[in-house]
């Protein structure tokens, strides 16, 4: 299968006054196409960082970052980013928020607006293209939030812990949704978050990184035993608890 992201010994160092901080040390990862992974760890120890260093918003001190075998200098339109928060723009309709990106590229046409209204009717939000944001439940916006990401189409989605300021109920309604929807269109998709559970279903692959400055401390392949496989079915896998309770004690730095 083909390697998407490859990540050579990358390090990164943030300066200031008071001195230097080493965020990231010598870490080595790949992302084959099509894979959904997570990547979990103490709190501050550079998982957002990481994925910065992926998109190119920044440069690593050390080590090479490659996408499809071209190194990451700079962002480029191939990879979408979705943030915790929706940032949809509330004096736009949903479906100008969906466009914008299609906007800013200069890649705005009748054929790329066509494609971006076809993802709002297959992904339920065609009734609401003309509302506003406020308009909207908290659930709602966040898969407009990933459908303005597809509508770049992006080859690598970039998933910065997009459902933590959800509601459990809503959060675990619209995680299985949006993973549907990552799925049917074929992505891959890279996942921080601090969500044992979350990461497990969602998952091909956990990654679990040190506390900073961060490393690769283990990989777990995902195998969980389900039938019509989604985030919320997999957590009933006889499996899931083993998992969840190895990655909690890697994660525990009394351990």
């Amino acid at each position: 299968m083909e390697k998407v992201v490859e990540m050579h010994n990358v390090s990164m160092n943030y300066h200031a006054l008071s001195g230097e901080t080493q965020a990231i040390e010598k870490l080595s990862l790949t992302v084959s196409d099509g894979e959904f992974i997570s990547i979990v760890g103490p709190s501050g120890c550079g998982k957002s960082t990481l994925l910065s260093l992926i998109s190119g918003v920044l440069e690593p001190s050390k080590g090479k970052i490659f996408i499809k075998s071209k190194e990451v200098q700079r962002p480029t339109g191939n990879i979408g980013y979705m943030l915790q928060k929706d940032h949809l723009f509330e004096w736009r309709t949903i479906i100008k928020n969906v466009i914008i990106g299609l906007e800013i590229q200069g890649t705005l046409n009748e054929k790329t607006y066509d494609s971006a209204e076809k993802l709002l009717k297959e992904y339920g939000l065609y009734e609401f293209k003309n509302h506003y944001p406020r308009q909207l439940s908290g659930g709602m916006r966040q898969r407009a939030a990933l459908i303005r990401t597809l509508a770049t189409n992006p080859d690598i989605l970039l998933l910065d812990e997009p459902f933590s300021a959800l509601d459990y109920q809503t959060r675990l309604a619209i995680s299985e949704e949006i993973w549907l929807i990552i799925k049917k269109e074929k992505k891959t998709a890279i996942l921080v978050t601090h969500d044992i559970a979350e990461a497990i279903s969602m998952s091909d692959r956990v990654i679990v990184l040190t506390k900073r400055p961060a490393e690769v401390k283990s990989i777990h392949e995902i195998n969980l035993t389900c039938e019509n496989k989604t985030p919320i079915n997999c957590r009933e896998a006889p499996e899931f608890r083993f998992y969840f309770n190895t990655i909690w004690k890697e994660l525990d730095v009394h351990v």
